[in-house]
């Protein structure tokens, strides 16, 4: 389970504050969420230097007791400077609301609803999850788009949005009832302030230094025109360079290794969205690049999702005519051999690199298949999830998982299993 403490910005009536959140985390058995605050109060500060100001001088809150909390109170000002990932405008719910439910808007509306679920359950809102649970569309917002796609979609939004409109104030108010603004010591607030101010300064002076070299980029193309035709000529042989047939055609071949074999395969991206050689959920490999360019010549214009490609022609094109040369990049090389025994010894054992491109294989995979178990088993409030999000971002306020390991390579396996069952071999 996720042990982060994070920086968050709350948009609310009352203005802009920032406080701290400790995501889900398992402790003596038992899971636990928490915000920075004390009994009935949600401490919450009107900028980063209040709140570095606060951790530095008070021990009295509910974050005490959390496994990373010694960390905290060492950060600088900058490190608690919540992202863009973790601020959340409330009060910005019903124009989200109006908006068409697109995946931008799905997104952000999803991250917010998270929050506030959170919120609720932390401070014990019924108010909230009352309206929250008013509308099913609050509950399935975390599965993107689809749920609000054709006439039943249209209504689940609709429904979602007219609830908004009349009781997110309901939401509001019962957030902010719970909100107090602690004081905090002067000098503390006057050294923190002073490190604010002086990375809004570096950071100003970074940007204005940046916004000069590209006027002065400007500059030299208008007033150097027989270096900028070099540049561009130059730019241009660059361009020409052959980006490969699989390149220009926007299709990647992809090679998986497991305990069994050498597997084979095919996967684009259109809109961002992997789509595989296969259909209903099932992937067609083969045991070497030769079988591949022949089941393809063979079977290519059978009913798969890549013939929804519009390139796809000119594989099936090639295979035909024997030209067709299947050759996989590194980054398309997944290795899940060995990937379970290396978790059940720790995380020193994994190697970042394999272990991100292997769940990049089980996510794109669970997404084409629209199987929600890969999303699930990855979430940071799983063993699981913790884990992987540990090895491929540290963070200073993160523990490292403690052993045994059991669990995690478990729910692995688990994963892999049913990613090698989609497989249909060749």
């Amino acid at each position: 389970m996720s042990q982060d403490i994070v920086s968050i910005e709350l948009g609310l009536p009352q203005g802009d504050l920032v406080t701290l959140w400790a995501p889900r985390w398992r402790e003596d058995g038992e899971e636990w969420e928490a915000f920075l605050g004390h009994e009935d109060d949600l401490y919450a500060f009107p900028d980063a230097a209040h709140l570095a100001a606060f951790v530095r001088t008070v021990d009295e809150h509910d974050l005490t007791d959390h496994p990373a909390w010694d960390v905290v109170p060492e950060l600088s000002v900058p490190e608690l400077l919540p992202d863009d990932a973790h601020t959340y405008d409330l009060v910005g719910v019903p124009e989200l609301a109006a908006d068409e439910p697109d995946t931008w808007t799905i997104g952000e509306l999803a991250d917010i609803i998270a929050i506030v679920r959170s919120l609720a359950d932390v401070c014990e809102l019924d108010e909230v999850h009352e309206v929250l649970n008013s509308a099913a569309g609050f509950a399935v917002l975390e599965q993107g788009t689809f749920p609000f796609t054709g006439r039943e979609g249209e209504r689940l939004w609709t429904d979602l949005a007219e609830t908004i409109v009349e009781r997110w104030d309901e939401v509001l108010d019962a957030i902010d009832e719970v909100v107090y603004v602690p004081e905090v010591d002067k000098a503390t607030l006057d050294q923190t302030t002073d490190e604010l101010a002086a990375y809004q300064a570096e950071s100003e002076e970074a940007e204005n230094a940046l916004d000069s070299e590209d006027a002065e980029d400007v500059d030299t193309e208008d007033t150097e025109e027989s270096e900028k035709d070099a540049d561009a000529v130059a730019d241009e042989e660059v361009e020409e360079e052959p980006a490969g047939f699989w390149g220009e055609v926007g299709i990647d071949p992809i090679k998986i290794i497991t305990t069994e074999a050498e597997y084979y395969t095919l996967r684009c991206y259109l809109d961002d969205e992997p789509i595989f050689f296969g259909t209903d959920g099932r992937i067609m490999v083969t045991k070497s690049p030769r079988a591949l360019a022949r089941y393809i010549a063979q079977h290519g214009t059978a009913d798969n999702d890549l013939a929804e490609v519009s390139t796809w022609d000119e594989v099936r094109t090639k295979a035909t005519d024997g030209s067709l040369e299947v050759e996989v990049e590194t980054d398309n090389t997944y290795v899940l051999n060995g990937l379970a025994d290396d978790i059940g010894d720790g995380t020193d054992a994994v190697d970042p690199v394999q272990l991100d491109l292997a769940t990049e294989l089980l996510r794109d995979t669970a997404d084409w298949a629209q199987d929600k178990s890969v999303e699930q088993a990855l979430a940071q409030s799983e063993p699981l999830g913790w884990f992987v999000n540990f090895v491929l971002n540290p963070s200073p306020t993160r523990l490292a998982p403690s052993p045994p390991f059991d669990a995690e390579k478990d729910a692995w396996s688990r994963l892999v299993e049913s990613f090698e069952s989609r497989l249909e071999v060749k």
